[in-house]
């Protein structure tokens, strides 16, 4: 080879050789992208067009014990955007302003803002209507989520025992937290493929099916819920009273039958679920239970075997000097029978009774009736009480807690013990849950008292809604009503008020074979009247004559021949 063609030879070969190697590495480039790197690649493929999303497993229905829907998902669309994707002309941007009810700014600042994330909410839980409309827009990077949103039928008059969901439908507060596990579902998973504009063009699978929540059957009756509540607010409003609360349990079950307070909120409306309206006061609130206490200091003195009903106490002049405190009675009842101390609600006789009553024994039938203790709904924010040891009590101390001062419940802790009070003296657990065999349920949590003397403290009880009691307006026609006032002064600053009141009323009914027992407190009444046994005895006389017709309980205080006309409609 001549020397002339040397330097055109070896350029050949170093280009064909370059060739070779581009050939060689590009084999190499497209053996290690289809075989070695194909999933890498397929998944990056796939996110440009499709994508698992979640879908949201329906929440559980809670039912009252008729089977009544008192809380239920509905289904909404949530609107969505993809910062990186999002491209909208001004006259896009103006229509999805106008539909999602947004300012153009905020959609700016919610979209621009975050350039480097793929989701961002626009607006939560719109109509499906609205949802579609904002997709018709076409607005590349914009989508719609189903979701559920929450609805409460009974609105305000529910709204304390059910309490409220997040706007991820999950429980916050009442009976939505309590039974959350049970109510939420578990969220699925579904493959989709979208279209450049975002939208859903085809499912591909189901990845992993959402699993609904249960439904939740209630103790409550949603009749007998609308009643307490038509009631207690119509009381709080005439007397212009700070609150007030109504607990309504069955006697033998321990079921709570209906609990409304006043005021109250509209779970409906997210801009009212905050704030004190929202707490449950029938279980989150304490007070000083005063005279409606005087049923069970009574049967501590009479179970020491040194007082009857009849033993007579003298509460002359109507004043009892007791250390440096001086007990009261509103007026001077002389000398009357232990039953009589009851029916007068004589704070002078009680004490008597408490002096000469080892102070123990007291305290006993105050634990036993579960005051200081919580009822065992395991409601959030239910609190225990405040019961002092007897240890702790002095002469003074001995003869307040005797008329109920000195010691503070919920409405919810002396409904459950008037309840075992009427219940031969089983003190029960309480449950929102209904009751589905009676014939199962669990062993009392105490024994209050024997059932002899639980029968001769409800046959003195009467007495308090009989001519001359305190309670007459707690009474119904055609039924004996077995109750107990209350008048309570409220504490502020440390120290009792001279005209600020919490009136109470406690019963149950019929007194003969009680089926009911309900707790009345009315907090802070205006005016003239403050006694419990004008402000919260009518609510109470009230409601527990709506509950006995409405739950067909036969009446117990009609001559026979009228009462057998009344169980079967013939009586006018």
């Amino acid at each position: 080879m001549s020397t002339r063609f040397q330097p055109l030879f070896f350029r050949r070969v170093f280009v064909f050789g370059l060739l070779a190697v581009a050939a060689v590495l590009l084999a190499w480039r497209a053996v290690y992208l289809q075989i070695m790197n194909k999933d890498f690649l397929r998944s990056q493929g796939e996110a440009r067009y499709s994508r698992v999303v979640p879908v949201v497993a329906h929440r559980g229905m809670i039912l009252d014990r008729n089977g009544d829907a008192l809380a239920a998902s509905t289904p909404v669309d949530s609107v969505w955007a993809n910062p990186k994707e999002f491209r909208a002309t001004q006259a896009q941007f103006r229509k999805l302003s106008s539909l999602l009810e947004i300012p153009v700014d905020a959609i700016n600042r919610t979209v621009y803002d975050r350039p480097n994330s793929e989701f961002a909410y626009l607006k939560r839980q719109i109509s499906p209507e609205i949802g579609q409309s904002v997709m018709d827009l076409k607005i590349p990077g914009v989508a719609v989520l189903r979701e559920y949103r929450r609805y409460y039928p009974a609105g305000e008059v529910a709204s304390h025992v059910l309490g409220f969901t997040d706007i991820d439908d999950k429980g916050q507060e009442g009976l939505e937290l309590s039974f959350d596990e049970t109510l939420r579902g578990i969220n699925g998973k579904r493959k989709i493929i979208r279209d450049n504009a975002g939208r859903v063009v085809e499912t591909v699978e189901n990845v992993l099916d959402p699993l609904p929540g249960r439904d939740v059957a209630l103790s409550i009756d949603r009749r007998l819920q609308y009643l307490a509540y038509r009631e207690l607010k119509a009381a709080v409003q005439k007397h212009h009273a700070q609150a007030g609360s109504v607990v309504v349990l069955d006697v033998k079950t321990g079921e709570v039958l209906a609990m409304v307070n006043a005021p109250s909120f509209n779970p409906n409306n997210r801009d009212e679920l905050h704030g004190p309206r929202c707490r449950n006061r029938s279980v989150t609130d304490l007070f000083e239970p005063g005279s409606t206490i005087k049923p069970f200091s009574i049967a501590a003195a009479l179970q020491t075997g040194h007082f009857k009903p009849t033993t007579l106490i003298d509460t002359t002049p109507g004043t009892f000097r007791v250390g440096n405190a001086l007990v009261r009675d509103t007026h001077n009842y002389g000398l009357i029978d232990v039953a009589t101390v009851l029916q007068k609600s004589s704070n002078v006789g009680v004490s008597k009774l408490a002096l000469e009553t080892p102070p123990e024994k007291i305290w006993q039938q105050y634990v036993r009736a579960g005051l200081g203790a919580k009822t065992g709904t395991e409601f959030p924010g239910e609190v225990a009480g405040v019961l002092n040891h007897y240890s702790q009590w002095h002469e003074v101390e001995r003869v307040t807690a005797s008329y109920g001062y000195g010691l503070s419940v919920t409405a919810l802790q002396l409904a459950r013990a008037y309840a075992a009070l009427a219940d031969d003296g089983h003190l029960r657990n309480v449950t929102f849950a209904r009751v589905e065999n009676r014939n199962e349920l669990p062993p009392p949590a105490d024994q209050l008292m024997n059932p002899t003397m639980s029968v001769q403290i409800r046959r003195m009880m009467e007495s308090v809604t009989e001519e001359g009691g305190t309670g007459t307006h707690a009474r119904v026609p055609g039924y004996r009503i077995a109750g107990k006032t209350g008048t309570v002064k409220k504490i502020e600053d440390g120290a009792y008020t001279e005209n600020q009141y919490r009136s109470l009323f406690a019963g149950f009914a019929p007194a003969g074979n009680p089926r009911l027992a309900m707790v009345v407190m009315i907090d802070d009444p205006q005016g003239k009247q403050y006694y419990g046994g004008e402000v919260a005895a009518p609510v109470f006389g009230a409601v527990m004559a709506g509950a006995l017709r409405l739950l067909n309980v036969a009446p117990d205080d009609v001559p026979p021949a009228k009462a057998r006309l009344a169980m079967v409609g013939g009586a006018r």
